[in-house]
């Protein structure tokens, strides 16, 4: 009789509550598809096949190790799902805005970047996009090539080069970043074949801020890699980010695709320098940090007090004697190490001999525009420098003598020798400046001029702006460097150098001077030689011979 009442009840329970009972069944519906879909990610509904994470045995980076041989596939992979370790866009985006553009362009996309965040992925895109390239020039745009890779590299895992290296030919694929941001650093730096990423609409020679549609068909690889390229469809893996989108047409070429999870990525280790399939040599742009959100408001609350403290610091330079202005400088942040081992007879001579004589040549590597400043500070000395490049304004301003090379030969060895006359002289026979741990070729007109050589190992340590440029206005490198908040040199004064007049009697010739002065000074920084040039770097930077620069 209870089982025939409570039977009754529900009966009538349905009967009188129809339109509860509707929504009960409709909110059950919608959670069985809402379960579903964060249990198979949208990307993994299409129709593959032959994908290997099917039915949620999702692969990573690891379990590629059990293939023997790689070198005949070819991958496909998404370059900010599976090649970066970090997720966030912004601090690439913000690079473009302040080195392509201005400070004030910079500040209107950090501005900006709380919306960017509620937008969505998409539109927020769209906006940096617009943001960072509405009225550049597409001829001049440099930043891809000179500035990017730097940043790029610092943010590659280490776990992920591994795999990508053991394979043969390497498409990389990008939903967000557009070609010219990704391209160069990935071909020559990372070897890879080819590069798919968006492009940007342009109008009269320059970017409109507009990404181009995406391309619905199908991509052909054989086109992309060449007509050469034989491709099987067996011989070619995908390697995506799990939860990311796989809709990119050449993912369907693929006969296996290994997601890769966030979780993985976050024990990844960064890319050591030594690993670099082509060593960093050069590049350029003003920031030395990486402008991420917290960065970029650091950097932003600095720039009007930094200014500031770089006129004061400017100032104090140029007016004060070295005995007050050197602990003035160290009061405001900025720092000068320097060590005297004890040079050789034949440099250190008495002063009625130094009378008599030429005056000591100081051969230094370049670091920035003020090296032989920081030098004379160091010696507390007054000297010459001879210089090949040089702003008028720093020309100006410059509390020691300068005196700029003509690059012709003759004229700078009669130069020389007539300045050394005078007495002590400083020269940077790279010709330019090398922010990297490495050193350029030294020009060997330097072997000639004296026989005694003083080499002089200078490095330099930033956190915010470098005090160089290859493509900006070098009378703002000074002032740059100052604004970091607290500057250092380090200068390190080696045994003396015979010159080629001393060495006549045996084989040596001015370029094993030259080579030999290079080498210690390496080994005294712990920095790598090299026979690149001053025209190498600007063909690499600013597309030019660096010969004709502005200079302003």
């Amino acid at each position: 009789m209870h089982n025939t009442s409570s039977d009754i009840g529900t009966v009538n329970a349905e009967k009188m509550f129809p339109r509860a009972f509707f929504f009960q069944n409709l909110f059950f519906f919608f959670f069985r598809i809402i379960s579903r879909q964060f249990r198979n990610p949208k990307g993994l509904q299409r129709s593959f096949s032959n994908v290997h994470a099917a039915h949620g045995k999702y692969q990573k980076y690891a379990s590629l190790s059990f293939r023997s041989d790689l070198s005949s596939k070819t991958l496909v992979f998404n370059v900010e799902g599976t090649l970066l370790k970090s997720y966030s866009l912004f601090p690439y985006f913000m690079l473009v805005a302040f080195e392509a553009g201005s400070l004030l362009r910079a500040l209107i996309l950090f501005l900006l970047y709380p919306f960017i965040c509620l937008v969505g992925q998409d539109m927020g895109l769209k906006i940096m996009v617009m943001v960072c390239f509405f009225g550049v020039k597409k001829e001049s745009f440099r930043v891809g090539s000179a500035v990017l890779p730097k940043f790029f590299l610092e943010d590659v895992g280490l776990e992920a080069f591994e795999e990508l290296k053991r394979g043969g030919r390497k498409v990389a694929v990008s939903d967000h970043f557009p070609q010219v941001m990704i391209e160069s650093f990935l071909r020559d730096y990372l070897d890879v074949n080819c590069v798919v990423g968006r492009e940007l609409k342009t109008g009269c020679g320059y970017f409109l801020g507009l990404l181009e549609e995406k391309k619905k068909d199908m991509l052909n690889l054989e086109e992309i890699l060449g007509k050469d390229s034989v491709i099987s469809h067996d011989d070619i893996i995908g390697i995506s980010q799990l939860n990311s989108s796989l809709d990119h047409p050449l993912f369907s070429h693929c006969k296996e695709i290994y997601l890769v999870r966030r979780v993985d990525k976050r024990s990844w280790q960064h890319l050591p320098r030594d690993r670099y399939p082509k060593p960093l040599i050069f590049h350029d742009g003003r920031l030395a940090l990486r402008p991420t959100p917290l960065a970029s408001l650091a950097l932003f609350m600095w720039v009007p007090f930094g200014f500031v403290l770089a006129l004061i610091r400017a100032a104090v330079a140029l007016s004060l004697p070295y005995s007050m202005s050197i602990p003035t400088l160290t009061f405001t942040g900025v720092k000068v190490v320097i060590s005297k081992p004890k040079l050789s007879s034949s440099v250190l001579r008495s002063s009625k001999e130094n009378e008599s004589k030429k005056g000591l040549l100081y051969v230094c590597n370049h670091r920035t525009l003020l090296d032989p400043l920081y030098l004379s500070f160091a010696l507390k000395k007054n000297f010459t420098a001879v210089t090949y490049s040089l702003s008028r304004l720093s020309e100006i301003l410059s509390p020691i003598r300068t005196v700029r090379l003509t690059r012709d030969r003759e004229q700078d060895a009669k130069m020389m020798e007539r300045l050394l006359n005078q007495g002590d002289l400083a020269v940077c026979p790279e010709g330019t400046t090398c922010r990297e741990p490495y050193l350029l070729r030294f020009s060997p007109l330097f072997a000639e001029m004296s026989d005694d050589i003083v080499p002089v190992a200078l490095d330099t340590h930033v956190s915010m702006f470098y005090g160089t440029t290859a493509g900006g206005l070098k009378c703002l490198d000074p002032l740059f460097f100052l604004m970091n908040p607290r500057p250092s040199y380090t200068i390190q004064l080696l045994d003396g150098v015979s010159g080629l007049s001393t060495c006549q009697d045996s084989d040596k010739s001015r370029f094993d001077v030259a080579n030999y002065v290079q080498s210690e000074i390496g080994k005294a920084l712990s920095f790598e030689c090299t026979k690149l040039t001053r025209r190498d770097k600007y063909l690499i930077l600013a597309g030019n011979e660096g010969i004709t620069c502005n200079q302003r």
